[in-house]
């Protein structure tokens, strides 16, 4: 049957073109990650999201900074959302962190009236926008210098209706002052707040020196400055990571006071990446598990003056040592995580702190000299106009008459620009002085300007040429920065090795006398007394030997030194009892030695007495005696790097205990050999230092072995050497002709 006219076809639905996932995460995803990358979760260099960049502006612009009211925060909430429009309480939430009440910055940003909560309690809440009330701090004056002068981009809201800062040209680091985190796709940054004056100091001594090195800039900007205060413990070695790399963390600790009168500990801060409820929340479930008996009570006494938490204590607990066991087991001890995520020219790019400086320092010299090319161009501008009008100084009738005598308004320009060869810049602005200003007195005053403006078109003209001087102007803003607004750290610096650690194991460990020993290749076996301890019964590696043993108590503490120059603690209870037919423990895996590290002495070490010394000998003949008071740690320190000088190899490490010399025999690579007391080795200061000659060497020839030759147990190899003795250093070895003394001893 034929269809009718005009009848609707029949709908053919087209098939469904399947899309491959690439396709679907370039046109749709990918855009979404860029976006939260670059607009969203990542601070630029200048310190800011753009989030904190739409709010400070927009108080800017209200005139905020230079007003002397504060307005309610729901105004600068609104007006923000010209060019932010991602809803009011996501605003509000912005400018509650960067206020003064909040306490969230070392500088805050806002002057703040009215309940901005706390950034140590995660319950006390911020009022409402409309109670509260805000202004910018005076401190932002460093976030807009230059802006008005074309310092930076200028481009258009999201709607185009507007003009806003692409970034804001701090005149300090701001990255490094401001603590700043976010979580973009994939990608997340975390960057800690640093002391003002200390950044102020090390961008200096960059901008004079590019070449300052991460050791260098340590020794300036000490460590991170948190606005919460509290305690960090220093690692050399992780803060070196951070400034190099900006990854790494950083360990925090409470502060806190012991009020003897009330039995009572008052924690006063606390670190920055806690908050006081899970603090309470930790101490509240050990004190249900039965695991904090020696506490009574505890409390939120936060007021007007501060933070405060109190822990009421039972009769006769020494607070110093429950809170060691609080840092262990609560959140009273954290650490923050660095992560220096940073966006360079819409690029992120994860950062060590002097990379971050000298990338500041390139965006800071650019709006600078764009700051002083606006300058100059309105200064070269005004002494255009100067010049015209001194020109009109020699017939300032003349002027008038031409005025006078135009007919019609436009050629009165034209006319001046004619009667004394002037552009028409020049002759608008003559035209628009007021009659009663052409007199010679008036013209005379304006252009006595034009001497300085022609000094200072010059001084900018020469600091827009000249890189140094230009870095030279950076550095003496910061100078100034740094003396208005810099304040001590709030964070305490304390040392790794001077604190003290609570160890529940200390109270399970048995004092029982055991039998130790360690071998060449690295073995350490921990004998029981009862057992068999005879060296030779034994079980060793192919070609290995007993170079050490000793009957100790299962209490005392080890050191071991490393052919690394490094020393490592450890506890004679931290090995288990092992018996003869076992090899024991591998020394380099138990205490995390680096690959190709082993031990070259091992040695009981209860204390560490001044008269005690640790002896190395070298092999380039040199000796140094260094006090065993050096190497002491304290607190659970495990690890001492730097232990003795690494300029020469080691051959050969001793303990010398006070007024016990040491019989020390040295033989060389060309079988010559010397005695000398351990007492001739002179004593140094310093664990680095390199040490004295103690064996005269020829071209080409080394230190080989050192021994110790006991009088108590081998007087007769003792009685061998006797010939080789020397009583002054540096010495020259005798050739060897007792085969004896050419022999490796079995124990050392």
């Amino acid at each position: 049957m034929a269809k009718k006219k005009n009848e609707p076809k029949e709908f053919v639905h087209a098939p469904a073109r399947p899309q491959p996932i690439v396709e679907t995460i370039e046109t749709n995803y990918m855009p979404y990650v860029m976006t939260v990358i670059l607009s969203r979760a990542i601070p630029e260099i200048d310190g800011f999201k753009p989030s904190h960049r739409k709010l400070l502006y927009t108080m800017y612009k209200m005139g905020l900074l230079t007003s002397s009211n504060r307005t309610k925060s729901s105004n600068v909430v609104g007006q923000t959302m010209r060019l932010h429009p991602h809803g009011d309480a996501a605003i509000y939430e912005t400018m509650v962190r960067l206020t003064r009440d909040n306490e969230t910055l070392l500088h805050p940003f806002v002057d703040s009236k009215g309940a901005f909560g706390k950034q140590y309690s995660s319950d006390m809440k911020y009022a409402a926008p409309r109670y509260t009330e805000v202004k910018l701090d005076s401190f932002c004056s460093e976030l807009f210098s230059g802006i008005d002068k074309d310092a930076v981009d200028m481009i258009d809201n999201y709607d185009g209706t507007m003009k806003e800062p692409s970034l804001l040209p701090t005149s300090f680091p701001n990255i490094l002052v401001t603590p700043n985190s976010g979580i973009a796709v994939g990608m997340a940054s975390d960057i800690c707040s640093f002391n003002l004056g200390e950044i102020c100091d090390g961008t200096i001594a960059l901008l004079k020196k590019p070449n300052t090195d991460t050791e260098k800039l340590m020794d300036i900007i000490h460590a991170p400055d948190f606005s919460g205060g509290g305690e960090l413990i220093y690692d050399r070695e992780q803060m070196r990571e951070i400034f190099e790399t900006g990854q790494g963390s950083v360990r925090l600790r409470a502060r806190y006071q012991y009020d003897k009168a009330n039995n009572c500990i008052e924690v006063l801060q606390i670190p920055y990446s806690t908050t006081i409820e899970q603090i309470m929340k930790k101490m509240t479930d050990m004190i249900k598990e039965g695991k904090l008996k020696d506490v009574t009570d505890f409390r939120d006494e936060i007021d007007r003056n501060g933070f405060k938490l109190t822990i009421d204590l039972r009769r006769g607990v020494d607070p110093d040592k429950l809170m060691l066991r609080l840092y262990k087991q609560t959140p009273l001890e954290s650490n923050f995580k660095c992560n220096f995520n940073v966006l360079v020219d819409a690029t992120p790019r994860t950062l060590g702190v002097r990379d971050i400086l000298l990338e500041w320092i390139k965006f800071r010299t650019t709006c600078v000299r764009r700051e002083i090319t606006y300058e100059l161009a309105r200064k070269k501008e005004k002494l255009h106009l100067l010049m015209g009008l001194g020109k009109i100084l020699l017939d300032i009738d003349k002027a008038i008459r031409i005025i006078r005598k135009t007919e019609e308004d436009e050629k009165v320009i034209p006319n001046l620009m004619e009667g004394f060869s002037i552009d028409e810049l020049q002759a608008n602005y003559i035209a628009d002085i007021k009659l009663r200003n052409l007199n010679k007195r008036y013209i005379l005053d304006r252009i006595s300007e034009i001497e300085s403006l022609q000094k200072e078109i010059a001084d900018m003209e020469e600091t827009l040429a000249d890189e140094i001087k230009l870095r030279n102007l950076i550095a003496k803003q910061l100078q100034a920065i740094k003396q208005k607004y810099a304040q001590p750290r709030r964070t305490l610096i304390i040392q790794n090795g001077d604190i003290q650690e609570y160890n529940e194991d200390d109270d399970a460990v048995e004092n029982i006398p055991v039998c130790i020993l360690m071998t060449r290749e690295g073995y350490f076996k921990k004998l029981s007394l009862r057992s068999n301890t005879d060296i030779e019964d034994q079980k060793l590696k192919e070609g290995d030997r007993v170079i050490f043993t000793t009957e100790c108590s299962n209490t005392d503490e080890l050191v071991f030194f490393t052919d690394h120059a490094q020393m490592y603690r450890s506890r004679v209870a931290d090995f288990e009892i092992t018996k003869a037919s076992m090899l024991g423990d591998f020394v380099p895996s138990k205490l995390g030695m680096t690959d190709g590290e082993r031990p070259v002495l091992v040695n009981i070490q209860n204390s560490y007495p001044e008269k005690d010394h640790f002896v190395m000998l070298f092999e380039n003949g040199k000796g140094v005696r260094v006090s065993a008071a050096a190497y002491e740690m304290k607190g659970n320190r495990k690890k001492l790097t730097g232990a003795y000088s690494a300029s020469s190899p080691l051959v050969a490490m001793f303990c010398e205990k006070a007024n016990k010399p040491l019989e020390l025999f040295l033989v060389n690579s060309d079988k010559r050999g010397i005695l000398i007391k351990s007492t001739l080795i002179p004593e140094m200061s310093t664990r680095s230092a390199a040490g004295v000659q103690i064996m005269q060497l020829k071209k080409g020839a080394k230190l080989s072995r050192a021994e110790v030759i006991s009088p108590e147990k081998n007087p007769q190899r003792l009685e061998y050497a006797k010939g080789y003795r020397k009583l002054k250093v540096p010495a020259t070895p005798a050739e060897i002709t007792a085969a004896e003394l050419l022999d490796e001893p079995s124990i050392v």
